[in-house]
């Protein structure tokens, strides 16, 4: 037998997933980007954007919770039961990490625990075509 390629029994040890990490392609919005995308003025003009032949769907079908552009409706209603979208949900409940609450972590203040945020799923305007 000859020695293993693979140096370790971690997945996160190659160099290919590393790679991965780093890469700014695949990159999608942070948690406190989205928070802010959720206030209502912000929320209204991301759910009804003008034609964009550029983006997928033409930009008329967004999720805001996770920051995706769908194809079309059903694709979108599909993507609201699957694990991804409830896992955002989740991670989105937790208010956003803020300035002074770092600076209460330092020991320039008492701890205040993190507040929850009710997130929901965006509701859907169904065209009549």
């Amino acid at each position: 037998m000859g020695k293993s390629n693979s140096y370790g029994n971690h997945n996160g040890d190659s160099h290919k997933n590393k790679a991965r990490r780093w890469k700014t392609k695949r990159r999608t919005k942070d948690l406190d980007q989205i928070h802010s995308d959720l206030k209502p003025e912000v929320a209204t003009k991301l759910l009804h954007q003008e034609v964009d032949f550029d983006v997928t769907g033409c930009a008329q079908h967004y999720c805001i919770t996770c920051a995706r552009y769908f194809v079309d409706m059903r694709s979108l209603k599909e993507h609201f039961k699957t694990k991804i979208h409830k896992k955002q949900l989740r991670l989105l409940r937790e208010e956003p990490y803020t300035q002074a609450e770092a600076e209460r972590a330092a020991g320039m203040g008492s701890f205040i625990a993190p507040k929850k945020i009710e997130v929901t799923t965006q509701p859907i305007e169904e065209e009549m075509e």
